[in-house]
């Protein structure tokens, strides 16, 4: 490893990628629903989940890794990574539950 640079630096990247894709495609999804475009609302939605899917299966391997005797170095982008999947995740899911609303809330066709 060069100077500054952490044992599992590539692993950090994909959460904080995925994590971003995710949270991206739910606010396309949340433009969308507001447009009353649910088909592709939904399209998105399940992108974003597969996103965050991604994130958290990079982060479990991570946490097994550590529980396997594996230390982990605890930096600064590593929190920083937790943290964006976090409000990735809170925020999918609100921006569900406000599409649930919209869906409600929209014209009768």
């Amino acid at each position: 490893m060069t100077e500054g640079t952490t044992k599992n630096e590539m692993e950090i990247f994909e959460i904080i990628s995925h994590g971003g894709n995710a949270r991206g495609l739910a606010y396309e999804a949340l433009q969308a629903a507001e447009e009353f475009d649910f088909e592709k609302a939904e399209d998105l939605i399940k992108q974003a989940a597969e996103e965050l899917g991604l994130a958290h299966k990079t982060q479990t391997k991570l946490i097994q890794a550590e529980l396997n005797g594996e230390a982990a170095e605890k930096t600064l982008l590593m929190i920083h990574a937790q943290d964006h999947l976090m409000t990735a995740i809170s925020e999918q899911k609100l921006i569900e539950h406000m599409i649930r609303i919209i869906k409600k809330l929209a014209p009768k066709q």
